[in-house]
């Protein structure tokens, strides 16, 4: 991925934030076929290791788990709200009209192993796993012991578990941190009221975040 410096998001925290906020990744692997890729949820988890690792399942039918080359590395991508930022928002608009569109948005890059479990106890754990993280905010969670347990074990049957150990991680952070500040306030506002609060919040956030480097280094 280009990452210009201006851009990049080292922080690994931030980077995991991200993934476990946005867990449907795009699960790029490589068979003899060519590049192949999946959308699929994927349960971060701290395994102790330096990255953590991500746990999850696809189902049997899927070629994906049995074609992938398990030499390679696999590429997962995770990616927050993404927003079209107008010129017309820039507050230096009007001072010399040297404004264009652009886009604005966040983005983890993964690399690692791909380890097919076709285990039906690891399975049902991963499946309560991430259940339990995504039911969490409901006033009355659902689980999977609440389904029958014939019902679920069928479905069991149906899908193999996929677990990646993460070597690698990239962050890139496009949020306009490249604009003076008079147009990261004014941009915060466009969004705001183009509906676009998440987005607003990671520039609001990224903005403030280096306003403190700079005050830091005076």
């Amino acid at each position: 991925m280009y990452i210009p410096n201006h851009f990049d998001e080292p922080g690994i925290d931030v980077m995991q934030a991200l993934m476990r906020d946005y867990p449907l990744a795009t699960l790029v692997t490589l068979s003899v076929d060519g590049l192949n890729a999946n959308h699929i949820p994927l349960h971060w988890v701290d395994d102790g290791s330096d990255y953590g690792c991500f746990r999850g399942h696809v189902s049997r039918a899927n070629s994906m788990w049995t074609n992938a080359d398990q030499t390679i590395k696999v590429l997962a991508i995770f990616q927050a709200e993404n927003a079209y930022i107008s010129p017309s928002w820039y507050a230096t608009k009007m001072q010399s009209g040297k404004v264009v569109p652009t886009w604005n948005y966040a983005a983890v890059h993964t690399y690692g192993p791909l380890r097919v479990i076709d285990d039906t106890a690891w399975i049902r754990h991963q499946l309560e796993q991430m259940t339990q993280q995504h039911e969490s905010a409901f006033a009355e969670p659902w689980a999977v012991s609440d389904a029958p347990h014939d019902f679920i074990d069928n479905l069991i049957g149906q899908i193999v578990g996929i677990e990646i150990r993460i070597a690698r991680l990239q962050g890139k952070w496009k949020v306009s941190q490249n604009q003076p500040l008079e147009n990261q306030d004014s941009v915060i506002q466009g969004l705001h009221k183009s509906g676009k609060s998440e987005m607003a919040a990671l520039v609001a956030a990224k903005t403030h975040s280096v306003n403190r480097q700079g005050n830091n280094n005076d």
